[in-house]
C-alpha cells in the first residue's frame, strides 16, 4: 500500500511536471537559442573555465571593472523567476527585475530594438533551453561613489531610445533583415562605434554619423564597418564579408582579439541567409573615415588613433626618442599654448653633435579641428597622473590664427 503510494505521488508529480511544461513553445526555445547565438550571450556571460551563462566574466570600464551576471534561470542566483517584462524591461530598458540599473555594458542600447516574437523566443529560451547553475553574482570594483547607480536613470534619458526596429521602406527585405541584426540582436555598434564623454555610443544607427566608424575600447580597437576605402570595409565584397564572419579569415585579414571570440561563439552559427543580410546591410553603409566623424569622437579615441604608436598607450614615450607625455612639466604647463602649436604644427628634435639624427613629429592642423584638438591635449594634461586644466576650443582657434598668421608671412 505504501509503495503504491509512492508510486501515485511520483506520477502525480510527472503529470504535474507535463502539465507546467505543455505550454513551453519548443520552437520558440530552438528559435530562441538560435538568436541567443545571434546576440552573442555567452561570451559575455560566462566566466573563463566557468558554467555557460552563469556570469562572472570581468568588464573593464573607464571607472573600474563590472562583472557580467548568471542569466541561466537559477530561481536564487539567476532570472528563474523574471516573467516575460522583467526579461524585456531588462533587455531593452536597461532595468532589472528587483529595479536597479543596469550598466550600459549590457548592450541594452541596441537589444531595444528587438521586436516581440523574437523577444519572447528568447525568453523561451533562457528559461526552458538553458541549464540552471546556482552562481551568486558578483559586485562590481568600481568604488563609490561611481558606484551609485541612480545616475544610470539620468543616464538613460539622455542616450537611450527604447523604441523597435522599424522597417526602411524604401529598402528591401534583405536590407532591413541585415539592419535589424546589426542594430539589435548583434549589437555591432557596441564595440564598433565611437563613445562620447558618458560612454554612450554617439550614434546608435546609420542615420546619424560616427555610427560603425571603429572604436577604441577596453585595450583595442574595433574597426570602421563603413565603405572607407582606407580603414573599412571598401574593398570588401559582400561574399567575402560572409565568409570572414562565418570563418573568421577571408584574403584581406582574420579576425584576433576580442573579434575572434564573437566569431567563436557567435557568427560562426549564423545561418548563411542571415550572414548574407548583415553583409548586404553593412555594404550599403558609405564610407565614413576619421574626418567624416570628427565632431563626435572623444579625446581618448583621438590619442589611440593618432598618438598612442609613438607616445605609447601609457604616455611613457620611448627614452631618447620620443618624448614621455606623463608626468611631463611640458604637458601640465599652466599655458597650454606651446603644447598646442606643437600639435597644430608638429616639429623636430634639436640636432646636436651628441645626437646626430632628428626625430620629427607631423602637425595635426589638416587632421584636427579645433575641438578635437583641444578634446585630445584635454586628454593628455589629465591622463596618467597629470592634473592640468582642460584646454578650450576657443585656445586653439587663436593659435591656429598665429600659425595661419605666421605662414602667410613666409
Amino acid at each position: 500500500m505504501k509503495l503504491m503510494k509512492t508510486l501515485g505521488l511520483a506520477a502525480l508529480l510527472a503529470l504535474a511536471a507535463n502539465a507546467a511544461l505543455a505550454h513551453v513553445d519548443t520552437e520558440g526555445v530552438r528559435r530562441g537559442a538560435y538568436l541567443a547565438r545571434v546576440s552573442d550571450c555567452i561570451a559575455c556571460h560566462s566566466a573563463p573555465g566557468g558554467k555557460e551563462n552563469a556570469g562572472g566574466l570581468p568588464m573593464d570600464t573607464p571607472v573600474g571593472k563590472i562583472y557580467s551576471t548568471n542569466i541561466t534561470p537559477d530561481k536564487e542566483t539567476g532570472i528563474g523567476n523574471y516573467s516575460y517584462e522583467d526579461f524585456a524591461r531588462a533587455l531593452r530598458r536597461g532595468v532589472a527585475k528587483e529595479g536597479h540599473s543596469l550598466y550600459p555594458a549590457m548592450p541594452y542600447t541596441s537589444f531595444a530594438r528587438i521586436n516581440d516574437d523574437d523577444m519572447r523566443d528568447l525568453y523561451a529560451y533562457f528559461m526552458y533551453g538553458v541549464q540552471p547553475v546556482k552562481q551568486a553574482n558578483r559586485d562590481s570594483d568600481i568604488p563609490w561613489p561611481l558606484s551609485m547607480r541612480w545616475p544610470l536613470t539620468l543616464w538613460r534619458w539622455m542616450f537611450h531610445d527604447d523604441s523597435r526596429y522599424q522597417p526602411d521602406a524604401g529598402k528591401n527585405a534583405e536590407w532591413n533583415r541585415g539592419a535589424y541584426l546589426v542594430q539589435g540582436m548583434a549589437h555591432c555598434g557596441t564595440c564598433h562605434t565611437p563613445r562620447g564623454v558618458a560612454f554612450q555610443e554617439v550614434a546608435l544607427s546609420d542615420k546619424k554619423p560616427g555610427y560603425l566608424t571603429g572604436a577604441q575600447l577596453a585595450g583595442w580597437y574595433a574597426g570602421n564597418l563603413t565603405g572607407d576605402a582606407r580603414e573599412g570595409l571598401g574593398g570588401w565584397s559582400a561574399e567575402e564579408l560572409v565568409q570572414y564572419l562565418q570563418t573568421g579569415r577571408n584574403r584581406y585579414t582574420a579576425a584576433f582579439g576580442p573579434m575572434a571570440e564573437v566569431v567563436h561563439y557567435s557568427s560562426q552559427h549564423i545561418n548563411t541567409a542571415d550572414l548574407s543580410a548583415i553583409a548586404v546591410y553593412l555594404k550599403s553603409l558609405p564610407g565614413a573615415g576619421a574626418a567624416d566623424v570628427a565632431p563626435v569622437r572623444t579625446g581618448a579615441t583621438l590619442f589611440f588613433e593618432n598618438c598612442a604608436t609613438c607616445h605609447q598607450a601609457n604616455g611613457q614615450g620611448h627614452d631618447q626618442v620620443v618624448p614621455a607625455l606623463a608626468g611631463s612639466s611640458a604637458v601640465m604647463a599652466r599655458d597650454a599654448t606651446s603644447l598646442i602649436r606643437v600639435v597644430l604644427e608638429g616639429g623636430v628634435n634639436a640636432r646636436t653633435r651628441h645626437l646626430a639624427w632628428e626625430y620629427s613629429m607631423p602637425g595635426y592642423a589638416q587632421q584636427m579641428n579645433d575641438q578635437e584638438v583641444a578634446d585630445v591635449l584635454t586628454y593628455m594634461r589629465q591622463s596618467w597622473g597629470n592634473a592640468a586644466s582642460p584646454v578650450a576650443a576657443g585656445d586653439v582657434a587663436k593659435v591656429r590664427g598665429i600659425v595661419a598668421d605666421g605662414a602667410h608671412q613666409k
